[in-house]
């Protein structure tokens, strides 16, 4: 039986043996394993070395079991580690072009050159609860086909070919990429900081200010143009060697929503685009990312910025999931001092209230 425990270091240390033991859950059941939450709770991992900004599934997988599978939290354990990290540079810029696709879909065009790949989806799942998975009944393995090496364009190139799309934005080449880890966060933002931000920031906050757009603030029909889930190679420009050499390959998700715009007197009619980017299988969340990111291009775009998913200083500075639940969960700390002098405030403003109130009362008894 635990009892209460008064002090403070103290209570802290038992609090902490609490959480373990409950973390634990009943011994008699088998631990997880790190490999267990990585290749069962993949789209959980995935979403944590998101918003952790550190692409490594073992640790993301022992953030997720040391926080009891609170995401949030287990983004910041991430967050807090990656930290401590030495960075020694820049990687080349990822070529999704060359991407060893496992899905690949898009709803501007039925028969888009390469193929439509379904690839592991819960698009056409019913939504039924299946007991055969407590049953711990064997999966049959997946169908396999023969792998054709047929290009697979982006749809947004195939559109930009006959102009129907606005040229992919370009970075300044001579300024450098800004670094939200290192750099305090300032406004106006360029796009490399925005696309940032919106990567670590939290899906669900993302995903209702993309629904936001699509509704009474902003009223756009956007459609995926492309959505590609596979493997990318990491290429890094060794000092020594002179040239980029591979490090390896990482799993992503890219996201390019074609959405409207009417054109302007110096332009004719043409679509434009929003982006997303994330680490696995993260397709909600690349959604929601292109859907803000083409809101947050109004001002550049020459659009009236009416709506919060169009404001980028609102969009950013309450993205973070990481930030927002500090200032959030900070009210659970002792404000003694604080409350105590409200307390105080409040009763002398009450005080002097009645006091004007009795006043009021005997200046009308003296009139009458």
């Amino acid at each position: 039986m635990y009892v209460a425990v008064k002090g403070g270091e103290r209570a802290i240390e038992n609090a902490h043996r609490l959480l373990a033991h409950e973390r634990r859950g009943d011994p008699q059941v088998p631990d997880l394993s790190l490999s267990q939450i990585s290749g069962q709770l993949s789209l959980a991992v995935d979403r944590v070395m998101t918003e952790g900004s550190l692409y490594d599934r073992e640790l993301a997988a022992l953030a997720i079991k040391q926080a009891r599978g609170d995401m949030i939290e287990a983004i910041f354990l991430l967050r807090a580690f990656r930290a401590t990290l030495p960075r020694f540079g820049a990687t080349e810029p990822l070529d999704t072009a060359n991407m060893q696709v496992r899905r690949r879909i898009s709803s501007t065009f039925k028969d888009v050159p390469g193929g439509q790949i379904l690839g592991p989806t819960f698009d056409y799942t019913h939504r039924l609860l299946d007991p055969s998975l407590t049953e711990g009944v064997a999966i049959p393995e997946p169908a396999q086909g023969v792998i054709d090496d047929v290009p697979m364009p982006r749809v947004t190139d195939i559109l930009g070919a006959d102009g129907l799309i606005e040229p992919s934005p370009e970075a300044d080449a001579v300024q450098p990429v800004g670094d939200l880890t290192r750099e305090p966060l300032s406004f106006p933002a360029d796009r490399d900081l925005r696309l940032q931000n919106l990567a670590r920031g939290d899906e669900g906050f993302l995903l209702a200010l993309g629904y936001s757009t699509q509704r009474g603030f902003g009223r756009t029909h956007p459609f995926a143009g492309e959505i590609r889930f596979g493997e990318v190679e990491v290429e890094f420009v060794a000092e020594d060697a002179g040239f980029a050499v591979p490090l390896g390959s990482i799993t992503l998700t890219e996201c390019q929503m074609v959405n409207q715009f009417k054109g302007s007197a110096e332009q004719p009619p043409c679509f434009t685009r929003g982006y997303g980017l994330a680490f696995g299988q993260s397709e909600r969340k690349t959604m929601s990312m292109a859907l803000v990111d083409r809101s947050l291009r109004s001002r550049e775009l020459g659009e009236e910025v009416r709506s919060p998913a169009q404001d980028e200083e609102f969009v950013m500075s309450h993205s973070d999931n990481v930030q927002a639940t500090g200032f959030v969960e900070h009210l659970k700390l002792p404000h003694y001092v604080d409350f105590q002098s409200e307390l105080g405030l409040l009763r002398k403003l009450r005080k002097e209230f009645e006091a004007a109130k009795d006043s009021d009362v005997s200046l009308a008894e003296a009139a009458e």
